[in-house]
């Protein structure tokens, strides 16, 4: 066969297409929509590469912690500024915020910033602008007591709703170890890229995997819409002479024409998304529409890659079909369909990956290439398994109401329309309970315990410069929402007044703060303390310092060192005599020192020497925003203080992206389901449309016949979810064993995916009740 023989065929059935009439029209365009979705879907994962290269990007061009805790920082001149972090959290909404000082005329701008902001001015993204002027923002204006004299732009944000200010300030100061640091430029020339853990680059391929098959199978069965009354068309072909290998060509040009109409659909509904999420907020994550630029050759394989496979899943369909000229043999008993070739994906998928278990992380990259192709049969595996499952089973159903019947009698007909329409919830369902089962086998493995109690502390209070034990207190004494602050100081001793041979720190605290941090059978003001073990923990001893901090012996407070330039206060300290020694506590707050003082056991004269090294917080719940009201008085005490929540543990910042990737991912499948669902059952709907207004007019209820749509869905989708949930128990562990994770099968969120694939189903299903309605009237059986 000449290949122009096929364009010339291919070409007529596109034209049949295009001019035939309302029905053909019909047809086409529902056949667009759904392919459009799956393309629209499929652009924006072509799109995935760039949007994290962009965002990256803006993170490395804004870069300010280039000389931090380094001898390369510059000296002061022209060319130079000063900035400081001061970020910041809104309730759940972290906000990144930064006060900065040029130094000359020709300081660097901060990206995306025109103009350095004067003092007491600040310029803003535009969501923190827009949160500043809502209502209930009240305690964050206060926070932020800046006037507005800019927005940031573009290349200065990650996206489009984050959160971020640069302020003006003067009279910052950068010293060794402080959040002040002076700038001749922004970005860092010596970042390298970091080694991404191997079973983190697996979770990425087999998130893209299981997001992107669903799509693929939606597009196929979008590409056979229309099927029955197609193939009557074809048998019309056949009586005027075309044979069945023409009539073959001329249903693929059809499938073709709906395919590339696909494209144009799927690309406008792609450009339309791309500006909706450049102005929305997905689980946190936002964009900029720039950044949702597809790959061009990722782009050229998808404009490809889709007519390709229309054409070639109708000539697939069709060897299966004999088209006379008096008719089709598919209205006649159909053939069983074979099981043996539907059996064998699974199993090779499943040889592909067998090579990597047990390899976990400390053996390299695992193999991409049978990563992709063994999860990609398991799923594919799903698809050849369900139609043979649900015509397997129905075959053998019958009795009961007549609802259930009808349901019964049409699925015995056209059990792989039916399958078509459920493969795909199938497939999603099936690699979600995988990749559930692959985050929840390795979470422990990226989360870390901090050592923290959130019920026994809510946040921390860490100054960026020395403060006062006295005024500390006095800050956070009476703020709404704290139910008890424990603050403690710190401060130098040594056993000499220069140049210590024995030197170490101490913590200062008043006895209510320092039972935080030791057992003290008895507390006064002037007690000194030293603990038997390093505090926190139970086999490190502390037999130095209770050597050096002896009874009488005299110390000295702040001594000086020869390598330091600034000179020590070396303020003389007699040890009291009733020096104790106590058990540290395991559970005390943070890694504080061994020699616990109180205020009065020091010399007046170390006052200076002692300064806060951090307040604990236990807030009232009943207060909602007990929280900000902390941070508003750490905002006006020292705006470069770090004020933190406790947390009894903490994730691994690549694995939690990767996660929330997976949740945004599967927000967009489960939408592209309901839609591409609905568009199916609207055309299965479609062509009974003349069969269901002869059976209300003979008398069917209308009840019964919406049953019978129900019993028709209910069916595929619960035989299909049964496989997707074996299918997907054994991709998970074979997953788990690749990444030598014990195999856990957390039942809670399996039931929990397969009940939000069947909740999709049930939502479409309720949709398409209306129409349903609509066309069981009488009127129905019109017809020129």
């Amino acid at each position: 066969m000449s290949p122009r023989q096929w364009v010339r065929d291919l070409a007529m059935g596109a034209r049949f297409a295009v001019t035939g009439g309302r029905e053909g029209w019909v047809r086409m365009t529902l056949t667009a929509v759904g392919v459009g979705l799956g393309v629209a879907l499929l652009l924006l994962c072509t799109a995935l590469p760039n949007v994290f290269a962009a965002r990256d990007k803006v993170e490395d061009a804004r870069f300010d912690n280039t000389f931090q805790y380094s001898e390369q920082a510059p000296p002061k001149a022209d060319d130079t500024v000063l900035i400081a972090a001061t970020d910041t959290t809104w309730h759940d909404d972290d906000i990144r915020g930064r006060l900065v000082e040029p130094e000359g005329g020709r300081a660097p701008l901060p990206p995306g910033v025109d103009s350095f902001p004067g003092k007491g001015e600040m310029v803003v993204s535009p969501a923190l602008e827009a949160l500043l002027a809502s209502d209930g923002a009240e305690l964050l204006r206060e926070r932020l007591p800046y006037r507005i004299t800019g927005t940031i732009g573009e290349s200065g944000l990650i996206g489009s709703h984050e959160l971020a200010y640069y302020a003006g300030a003067s009279g910052l100061k950068p010293t060794d170890f402080s959040p002040v640091h002076r700038l001749t430029g922004y970005g860092d020339p010596d970042a390298t890229a970091e080694k991404t853990d191997p079973v983190l680059l697996l979770m990425v391929l087999v998130v893209f995997v299981v997001l992107l098959t669903p799509v693929a199978v939606f597009i196929a069965a979008a590409v056979r819409f229309g099927g029955e009354r197609r193939d009557r068309r074809l048998a019309a072909l056949r009586l005027v002479g075309s044979d069945s290998h023409m009539t073959r060509r001329i249903a693929a040009g059809e499938a073709l024409a709906g395919a590339l109409l696909g494209l144009v659909v799927g690309t406008a509904f792609f450009l339309l998304g791309r500006q909706t999420l450049g102005s929305a907020e997905v689980l946190g994550v936002s964009v900029w529409p720039s950044y949702l630029d597809p790959s061009p050759a990722l782009a050229a394989l998808v404009a490809v890659a889709v007519p390709v496979a229309a054409v070639l899943v109708t000539l697939l369909a069709l060897r299966g079909v004999v088209v006379e000229p008096l008719g089709v043999v598919r209205a006649a008993k159909q053939r069983r369909r074979r099981l043996w070739w539907r059996l064998l994906p699974p199993p090779a998928g499943l040889a592909m990956l067998y090579p990597l278990i047990g390899k976990g992380r400390e053996h390299g990259d695992f193999n991409q290439y049978l990563v992709i192709g063994g999860v990609l049969l398991l799923l594919i595996g799903i698809t050849a398994l369900l139609p043979w499952v649900v015509e397997a089973v129905v075959v053998r159903l019958g009795k009961g109401p007549l609802s259930w019947q009808l349901a019964v009698r049409r699925l015995q007909l056209s059990s792989g329309t039916a399958a078509r329409m459920v493969n795909g919830i199938a497939v999603a369902v099936a690699g979600a309970i995988a990749l559930q089962m692959l985050f929840t086998g390795v979470q422990s493995q990226y989360t870390e315990a901090t050592g923290q109690d959130p019920g026994r502390v809510q946040m921390q209070v860490d100054f960026s410069d020395r403060k006062p034990l006295s005024g500390v207190e006095r800050a956070f004494t009476g703020t709404k929402g704290v139910k008890a602050a424990v603050a403690l100081a710190i401060s130098q001793y040594g056993d000499a007044r220069r140049d210590p041979k024995n030197s170490n720190s101490m913590t200062v605290g008043d006895c209510a703060a320092l039972r935080e941090l030791a057992t003290l059978p008895s507390c006064e003001d002037g007690d000194v303390f030293v603990t038997r073990t390093r505090s926190g923990y139970t086999s490190v001893g502390n037999a130095a310092e209770i050597a050096v901090v002896k009874p009488g012996r005299r110390l000295w407070i702040d001594p000086s060192y020869s390598d330091v330039t600034e000179r020590g206060l070396e303020v003389p300290w007699t040890v009291p005599a009733d020096v104790r020694v106590v058990d540290a506590r395991k559970d005390s707050l943070g890694d504080v020192n061994s020699v616990l003082v109180t205020p009065a056991a020091l010399p007046a004269g170390a006052a200076p020497a002692v300064y806060a090294n951090g307040v604990y917080l236990r807030l009232d719940p009943s207060v909602p925003d007990a929280r900000e009201y902390v941070r508003n008085v750490v905002a006006r005490t020292d705006p470069l203080a770090d004020a933190y929540s406790w947390s009894a543990t903490e994730e691994d910042a690549q694995y939690a992206s990767l996660r929330t990737g997976l949740f945004v991912g599967s927000a967009f499948v489960l939408a592209l389901i309901g839609a591409s669902l609905l568009v199916s059952q609207l055309e299965q709907l479609r062509e009974r449309r003349k069969l269901l207004s002869a059976l209300v007019a003979f008398g069917t209820r209308r009840r019964t016949l919406s049953l019978s749509v129900l019993w028709q869905t209910a069916l595929p989708v619960g035989l299909g979810l049964v496989l997707a949930t074996t299918v997907g128990i054994t991709l998970g562990s074979v997953l788990l064993k690749m990444t030598r994770t014990p195999v856990a099968v957390d039942w809670a969120s399996v039931l929990t995916m397969t009940g939000v694939g069947a909740a999709v189903v049930g939502v479409v299903t309720l949709l398409s009740l209306p129409p349903l309605l609509r066309m069981m009237r009488p009127e129905g059986l019109r017809t020129e």
